[in-house]
């Protein structure tokens, strides 16, 4: 049962939404059940967002308002506000008015199913082409590489429980990998669809160099879902390849000169001059590289992770005493 709601909303030059937004919010958690906290975080707005938030706070009880000194990005004003917030469970959602916060007694009532990540879905999206085309090729890519179906990953609107974001670990782009890095640690995910409306105010954040960026992040994602704890596995299994074509190759070539020069079962011909000999020196080289990678990554993770990272608790119980 959740008695706290956190709403965490990131604002990069929005001061033509905030005030509306902010009406839109009171009026929906005033409905709600439970208290409410809303966090906004000014990811360095150059556009009068701050001088809107702060007449928000000044006006709104349950509001907070966090400033950065420059622009660092969604991920980072997401880990600020998940920092600060101190809710049973945190609602994200973007500050440019598309996301409806009516929206929001729904994304509870999943929550109260079982579930951990209630992740949004535009069924009827009103963006451009431009964004919607490849978001959808973003969409199937993440799912069919991390084993989790959801339509709109990256949709801005999600509910989560505090243990979720307890043991999300922002930064760069993976605030779009939420849904993805807690299904990964055993969070139970499902999705919910939700009211899309035009931008009104603003402009778009985002353009074409976000679907190259998000195929880099999942790859990412990717890595550390199967190998976070076992860098090896990967780059120790692509250097026995390397190293298996390399030693194969020169083996052969070791056997043709054995049977030219030493046994004389062929006519004498040097092999210098083959191009495999250059390939085996390069595959064994790259193999070798590769191994002494992955044994340096297993160090680091040995010396620098966490034993929490090795596993997420569900649930503990012990006998009364």
């Amino acid at each position: 049962m959740v008695a706290r709601l956190s709403l965490v909303i990131p604002v990069y030059n929005e001061a033509g939404s905030l005030a509306e937004l902010d009406r839109q919010l009171t009026r929906v958690t005033s409905q709600l059940p439970l208290s409410s906290e809303f966090i906004y975080v000014d990811d360095g707005s150059r556009d009068g967002s701050w001088e809107e938030l702060t007449a928000i706070v000044a006006r709104t009880p349950t509001a907070r308002a966090i400033r950065f000194r420059r622009n660092f990005g969604k991920a980072a004003a997401l880990a600020a506000g998940l920092k600060a917030a101190t809710g049973d469970a945190i609602l994200m959602l973007d500050a440019d008015l598309q996301d409806d916060p009516a929206e929001i007694p729904n994304f509870l009532e999943a929550l109260s199913r079982g579930f951990d990540v209630v992740n949004g879905w535009k069924e009827r999206r009103l963006d451009p082409w431009h964004k919607i085309y490849p978001s959808r090729v973003f969409n199937w890519m993440v799912s069919r590489l991390t084993g989790l179906k959801l339509h709109d990953h990256n949709c801005g609107i999600k509910l989560f429980r505090k243990e979720v974001a307890a043991e999300l670990h922002l930064y760069g782009e993976l605030h779009r990998f939420i849904p993805v890095l807690a299904y990964a640690r055993g969070f139970r995910v499902t999705e919910i669809p939700v009211h899309h409306r035009r931008r009104e105010h603003g402009v778009s954040k985002y353009g074409w160099k976000r679907l190259a960026r998000g195929f880099l992040d999942l790859l990412t994602v990717s890595f550390l879902m199967a190998y976070r704890q076992r860098p090896l596995h990967i780059l120790g299994g692509v250097g026995l390849v390397f190293l298996a074509v390399g030693l194969g190759g020169l083996t052969y070539l070791a056997v043709i000169w054995l049977l030219m020069h030493a046994v004389g079962a062929l006519p004498p011909e040097p092999i210098g001059d083959r191009p495999l000999l250059a390939y085996s020196i390069a595959f064994t080289l790259l193999g070798g590289q590769a191994v002494t990678l992955g044994l340096l990554a297993e160090l680091l993770v040995h010396y620098t992770s966490r034993e929490q990272d090795a596993y997420s608790i569900a649930e503990e119980i012990s006998a009364k005493s």
